[in-house]
């Protein structure tokens, strides 16, 4: 029975992965124009520069400054280093595909791309929502924040990464999948498929990693 669930889960696996690499290979002739690629390099190398130069400021600011180590300040923290890590996992490798029209580090990488995507935006919206409960304890509930307690801090923010580690993680698994969307020099979750196994997985993604955090912040 164990080899027999290992055999099933290497063939689910082998399956994806075909199923990435043939999209990818539909999706070289790409419908969007050479112009079109061209515009979409130039805002996501915009967004790049933008991003990367921001975060690295603010990384530096709190590296330079020790009085901005504060517990709350830690959260900030957690969210600049979630996006600084999409500038550098994520971006470049959109941006590059954008200029050459089609994606260019294969079905694996595809896979990376969508996930790690995936993970730390889930990471910066979860950790947004946990800063505004604490600001809503602080403001409304009286409650004095404690500029020493830096570990309800830490144990907040690896409960952000391991909340989006469980739901970014399954479509590795056969809960869904990654593989390209758009014009082919992006991944993600694949949205278009409408097998129950994918629109399960979506349905929950919407529920617990978008609206259930964005509730939390405008409660």
């Amino acid at each position: 029975n164990i080899l027999s669930n290992k055999r099933d889960s290497s063939g689910t696996n082998l399956r994806a992965n075909d199923s990435v690499r043939d999209t990818l290979m539909s999706r070289e002739q790409s419908e969007l124009s050479r112009t079109g690629h061209t515009v979409v390099a130039v805002f996501l190398g915009v967004i790049f520069l933008l991003g990367f130069l921001s975060n690295l400021f603010v990384l530096l600011v709190f590296a330079r400054f020790q009085v901005l180590r504060t517990p709350i300040n830690l959260i900030l923290l957690n969210i600049s280093v979630s996006d600084m890590l999409v500038c550098i996992f994520g971006t470049p490798f959109s941006f590059a595909a954008s200029l050459y029209g089609r994606w260019l580090i294969g079905a694996h990488g595809c896979k990376w791309y969508g996930f790690a995507n995936s993970l730390f935006g889930i990471v910066s919206l979860v950790s947004l929502a946990i800063l505004s409960y604490e600001r809503y304890s602080t403001i409304l509930c009286y409650t004095k924040a404690d500029p020493s307690d830096y570990k309800k801090a830490w144990l907040a923010i690896a409960g952000a990464w391991l909340y989006s580690l469980v739901w970014t993680v399954p479509p590795f698994f056969g809960w869904s999948s990654y593989g390209p969307e758009g014009p082919g020099t992006t991944c993600s979750v694949q949205w278009h498929q409408r097998s129950s196994r994918n629109i399960s997985y979506i349905t929950c993604l919407f529920i617990f990693c978008l609206l259930l955090p964005l509730f939390h912040m405008l409660w």
